[in-house]
């Protein structure tokens, strides 16, 4: 489970394993690491798509998660293509 970052308590990481075949670039973000964390897909233009919020993160938070994301969208995507 590569861990990117942590965000305001929250870790932001996605699963060795997506699938197969590998589901299109996205990263889960909870207070502890589980396979039905909220999801967010991470676009080619490097801005973000709320999948799910699994976690009920508030939205204030989840907000300030996904612009944090974003920003960092080019390393994330970097990291996941090493990755896979």
């Amino acid at each position: 489970m590569p861990k990117f970052m942590e965000l305001f308590g929250y870790y932001i990481y996605f699963w060795s394993n997506e699938g197969n075949p590998v589901e299109p670039i996205h990263v889960h973000i909870s207070q502890n690491p589980h396979k039905n964390a909220t999801k967010v897909w991470i676009l080619s233009d490097g801005t973000t798509e709320l999948c799910n919020n699994n976690d009920q993160i508030p939205s204030k938070t989840l907000k300030r998660i996904l612009k944090s994301i974003s920003i960092f969208s080019d390393d994330i995507i970097e990291l996941w293509e090493s990755n896979f």
